[in-house]
């Protein structure tokens, strides 16, 4: 996949965190949730595109860090990044496939998460000299 595609995940990334931030703020903590777990996915898209040119494909998401990991070497700023994607899709389960609804604070705590991934993908693209527009 061209690089250059990394812009686009970085802005649905983008879209997904300001998405969840909104729904907080309408007491919708699912959709938060479900919005910033996808933020944390597309940003982990965004990054494995602009290094490698390739993205996670497999329906688990968990794989997304497993990619991101071997595409980094063993960093440790990425492992830092990948616990917290993984920590974010731990969620998503139990929210989306659960009959417990997520809470206030675990909406807060996602979308505080989806936003160091999403600021650490803006980061990471721009790095590497792919041009956004957000």
């Amino acid at each position: 996949m061209p690089k250059s595609h990394a812009s686009g995940y970085l802005r649905k990334a983008e879209q997904f965190c300001l998405a969840a931030t909104e729904a907080i703020g309408s007491e919708r903590f699912d959709a938060a949730l479900l919005c910033a777990v996808h933020a944390g996915i597309n940003s982990a898209d965004a990054v494995c595109i602009a290094l490698d040119g390739r993205r996670s494909k497999d329906p688990d998401h968990l794989r997304a860090g497993d990619l991101l990991e071997e595409i980094a070497k063993d960093s440790p700023p990425i492992r830092e990044k990948v616990a917290q994607l993984r920590a974010l899709i731990r969620q998503k389960n139990r929210v989306e496939y659960e009959d417990k609804p997520a809470s206030r604070s675990d909406a807060t705590d996602a979308v505080r998460r989806c936003e160091r991934l999403v600021e650490w993908a803006r980061s990471e693209v721009a790095r590497t000299g792919i041009t956004t527009s957000t």
